[in-house]
């Protein structure tokens, strides 16, 4: 069975993956990746770390567990660009530079088509569909593989009130962000969907795991 999965997707203590004011300089608007995602970044699976060394434990497997039976992203528009309506500049190639992260088809969603391209293993699909066609693009390409939701917010509550995803790992940050993107009030919104397990980190961040009842 081919699962819808978000993982490893990173909100503050208030509810939002992202801030407002985003720019080509800041992807995440006014909120602070440094601060958001810090708890990945300290682990020795960091796929950016240039140091040895980083923390093994739950952070750890989680940031290591990122890219595991995935075949194909699904992410809104915003996560790859900062532009808005008609695209005015095709020479913009996402934030992650030629060797983006993903390693599988990327289907961007957007009322604004343009033609794929492909940098190093990773081909970017721009699709105006709804969750379910879209979806079902994605796993085709995905090979048999599972399909990663990598947000933003807006993109995963989409999904989910379409019910379409299958399990959720949100991680929750002790920063506090106050306007922005939010995923939701409180966590426990889903819970008459989802059976939902809390479990602490000594970084600081609290996972929350969901996955269908």
């Amino acid at each position: 069975m081919q699962l819808l999965r978000v993982q490893n997707f990173t909100v503050s203590r208030d509810g939002f993956g992202a801030g407002e004011n985003q720019s080509l300089e800041r992807p995440f608007g006014d909120a602070d990746p440094g601060d958001m995602f810090a708890w990945a970044g300290a682990t020795a699976s960091w796929p950016n770390r240039t140091d040895p060394g980083g923390s093994r434990g739950l952070d750890d497997y989680f940031t290591r567990d990122f890219t595991h039976r995935i075949g194909a992203e699904i992410m809104g528009r915003n996560k790859f660009g900062p532009q808005r309506g008609p695209w005015q500049d095709h020479d913009w190639q996402g934030w992650w530079g030629d060797e983006p992260p993903f390693h599988t088809p990327v289907f961007v969603m957007t009322h604004h088509p343009r033609p794929s391209f492909t940098l190093s293993d990773t081909t970017f699909h721009f699709v105006d569909g709804d969750p379910v066609t879209v979806l079902a693009q994605a796993r085709e390409a995905a090979d048999g593989k599972d399909v990663r939701l990598g947000g933003g917010a807006t993109v995963i509550r989409e999904f989910l009130a379409a019910g379409l995803v299958d399990t959720l790992h949100v991680a929750v940050s002790d920063v506090r962000i106050g306007r922005g993107v939010r995923l939701w009030e409180s966590p426990d919104e889903l819970d008459d969907r989802f059976h939902h397990e809390v479990v602490p980190s000594p970084s600081g961040v609290t996972h929350h795991l969901f996955w269908r009842r």
